[in-house]
């Protein structure tokens, strides 16, 4: 028999603060390469096993130069050049891990993405540009690449996220348990499984987690906010939040996906009225309500046993005590309180969202993009030796 599939996944979120690299395997699945059919899911999550993970920060002038990239303040040459840089990036954090991969998957660094047209702001036409080339992590690792997971869901009319919830349903369904995988990055998303039923997913973006926090945090000179600590210590503006909470994206129904374009200090009126541990407080508070909204409205009325969060939010005391009093009863709990790896979930889910796109498998759940039909999302290169 076969060893199982060794996947390596290069993760870099919205968050922009580095490269999660994991190396996962698939016990009793096809290798790769083999074709066949992928297994019926059986068993209790996770079924993925995380063999290794390593964390690499962003240089302090990469980040910088994505940020910018991100807020519409780089030129197209900078870009250019950022997306080879970031190549390299990740090729490096690849290195250690991908000698025992079969198969690369990488992200890459969403610097914008457009679900849909907004002629007040230029945007004509839908689209999404992720970058760090591929053929640098080929080059340097030797092992095939898939990459550039999002534009062919968005050719086939859907949003090109989310995505992760494909790869959320193999992992994480079980059978009789009504579950809500959630992800606090810089913009926070959930998957909620119904049990092992795939047409009952149900996943979107419901708004900012971190990426608020974080430029919050940039006033205090700070990456992020350490242990929650800024969020807890200001006044929160109630009647800013209310303001806030009237944006149409917040209301409006799933499938739907948003990103830091939408979600920044420079969009939300009367912000920078408040001094900076009020503002560090009160977009914590409204990115924790706006969490709580997302549920109450979208998947409280379905039943749900309990929510799962992973995430750079997960280990925010404030951000996760927020959520946890307004969602009572119903249990809250980091992926580590499950024994499970939370930094790790993103990065795996791509591992096996490429794993998938290798064995020309469907990738998708169209119904959770808005999508006309499945698509096979992700872009192969291969070393020369392998293409023969």
């Amino acid at each position: 028999m076969s060893r199982a599939p060794r996947l390596l996944g290069l993760m870099n979120g919205t968050s922009v603060d580095g490269i999660d690299a994991v190396l996962i395997e698939l016990p009793g699945w096809p290798a790769v390469g083999a074709g066949g059919r992928p297994p019926e899911l059986a068993g209790a999550a996770p079924r993925a096993k995380v063999l290794e993970h390593h964390y690499t920060p962003f240089a302090d002038d990469l980040r910088a130069a994505l940020l910018a990239a991100n807020r519409d303040e780089a030129k197209t040459s900078e870009i250019t050049q950022l997306h080879f840089w970031l190549g390299e990036a990740l090729a490096d954090a690849a290195a250690e891990l991908s000698g025992g991969a079969d198969l690369i998957a990488s992200h890459g660094q969403t610097v914008h993405h457009i679900p849909a047209p907004d002629e007040t702001r230029g945007w004509h036409t839908r689209s999404t540009l992720q970058i760090g080339e591929a053929s640098v992590i080929v080059e340097r690792t030797g092992k095939p690449v898939v990459s550039d997971f999002r534009p062919p869901d968005m050719v086939a009319g859907g949003q090109g996220a989310p995505l992760v919830p494909f790869a959320d349903r193999l992992m994480y369904a079980e059978s009789g348990v009504k579950r809500a995988i959630h992800n606090l990055g810089g913009i926070s998303n959930l998957t909620y499984l119904p049990g092992l039923d795939e047409a009952g997913v149900i996943a979107f973006d419901t708004g900012p987690a971190n990426a608020l926090i974080d430029e919050a945090a940039e006033l205090f000179r700070q990456r992020f906010d350490d242990g929650g600590r800024m969020g807890a210590n200001g006044y929160v503006a109630d009647t800013l939040i209310e303001t806030w909470r009237q944006d149409a994206y917040l209301a409006a129904p799933p499938p739907k996906s948003t990103g830091r374009e939408r979600w920044n200090l420079q969009r939300l009126p009367g912000v920078f009225e408040l001094n900076a541990h009020d503002i560090a407080a009160t977009v914590t508070a409204f990115s924790a309500q706006t969490v709580v909204d997302a549920y109450e409205r979208f998947i409280v009325p379905h039943g749900l046993d309990e929510i799962v969060v992973a995430g750079g939010g997960a280990y925010n005391p404030t951000f996760m005590a927020q959520l946890r009093a307004a969602l009572a009863p119903i249990p809250v709990l980091t992926f580590e309180e499950r024994g499970w790896n939370s930094s790790a979930r993103e990065a795996a889910a791509f591992a096996i969202l490429g794993y998938y796109a290798y064995q020309g498998w469907r990738n998708t759940l169209p119904h959770t993009t808005g999508a006309r039909h499945a698509v096979i999302a992700g872009k192969l290169s291969r070393p020369a030796e392998e293409g023969g």
